[in-house]
């Protein structure tokens, strides 16, 4: 969430303001254009911006139906952050074909991969290790489906922050798309709102803010568009909710997500933004 700060508030720079302007709410989402020009205005202190380089726009990972379909073993030892072989490799081949996010195919476990692994362990009711045990190699074998929330909706976005789940899953047109892991508002300390929203404008680079860095967030505007959220990278999204209210997601996620949707700001129309469950209890 971006607070608005105390004093007088600098005015937010001019393409900022005629991008919130066009979200058709000139009066109250001067509020919000005013608090994304004090966020823009802070620097790093005693540290110059971290520029993040932006890829092109690239397609979800995709694998022909013979590679898809192809029975998976389960490894034989634990995989864990770090290990490299023909296991790693398979699990991440295995983690894409089921659509969740993986952004490169290196036959090692990286710190990627463990927030990914995250996803699958939650979607299929396992604890959150970021470990393939035996039981996670069960499951990969026979995973779970996400059970989809808001099917009136053929593209959108759902965003589960019961602190079990932590999920975002994106649909295309009524097929599934994505699934990442997340980390919402921290439990009882600060609050990622629920409810119905739209991607609205999207900001390239590392955006410093007074409660931290945002890495190519993507903005959304609740309480009558007075107050601006985000989904954006960072660089580490533990298993758990640990947020100031927005919602973080893989950085190598970041760099992309804002080409896979549709933002009002570049089409014209925003993808919608659905929020569901609680962080201020143990969720179900």
């Amino acid at each position: 969430m971006l607070p608005s700060s105390g004093g007088t508030t600098p005015r937010a720079p001019r393409r900022v303001r005629a991008r919130l302007v066009a979200l058709g709410a000139a009066g109250a989402l001067a509020v919000a254009a005013a608090a994304v020009g004090s966020a823009l205005a802070i620097a790093a202190p005693a540290q110059p911006p971290v520029a993040v380089r932006l890829v092109q726009p690239v397609q979800l990972p995709y694998f022909p139906p013979t590679r898809a379909q192809l029975p998976y073993s389960p490894p034989a030892q634990i995989l864990k952050q770090g290990m490299s072989g023909s296991d790693v490799l398979a699990l991440q081949h295995r983690l894409a074909a089921l659509h969740y996010w993986v952004p490169a195919f290196t036959g090692t476990l990286s710190y990627d991969n463990v927030e990914t692994l995250y996803a699958f362990q939650a979607v299929n009711g396992l604890p959150m290790t970021g470990q393939v045990d035996a039981a996670t190699g069960r499951a990969l074998v026979n995973p779970r489906s996400y059970t989809p929330r808001d099917t009136r909706v053929a593209t959108r976005i759902e965003v589960d922050i019961n602190t079990n789940k932590q999920l975002l899953v994106y649909y295309k047109n009524h097929n599934l798309a994505l699934i990442s892991h997340i980390s919402s508002g921290k439990v009882n300390y600060a609050i990622t709102p629920t409810g119905t929203y739209t991607a609205n404008i999207f900001m390239p680079g590392a955006i410093y803010v007074p409660l931290g860095v945002m890495y190519n967030p993507v903005f959304f505007t609740v309480n009558g568009r007075t107050t601006v959220y985000a989904i954006h990278g960072d660089t580490a999204v533990p298993n758990y909710p640990d947020s100031h209210g927005c919602i973080r997601i893989p950085i190598d996620l970041s760099k992309v997500f804002h080409s896979m949707i549709d933002i009002r700001d570049v089409n014209g129309f925003g993808t919608q933004i659905y929020i569901y469950g609680t962080n201020w209890h143990t969720g179900s």
